[in-house]
């Protein structure tokens, strides 16, 4: 798999790789994740914020990501 998805990514860049992340975050609960300030977080200090559990959602992007690039 070419972008392997990490906890200590910062959303902006977790978007940047492909726009369907969005999805995947806005459907477990971050919202904000279009918010400027949310740009600069990591996915392990968003989830943290919203009391998500940041390896599941790893997970399922970077299952997401291998589904699209098949």
């Amino acid at each position: 798999m070419a972008n392997k998805v990490t906890k200590d990514m910062i959303i902006a860049d977790l978007i940047s790789i492909d726009k369907g992340i969005m999805v995947i975050l806005m459907q477990e609960g971050m919202h904000c994740v279009g918010c400027p300030s949310s740009q600069g977080e990591t996915l392990e200090e968003a989830c943290m914020v919203h009391g998500l559990d940041c390896n599941s959602i790893v997970k399922d992007i970077n299952e997401y990501l291998e589904g699209i690039e098949k």
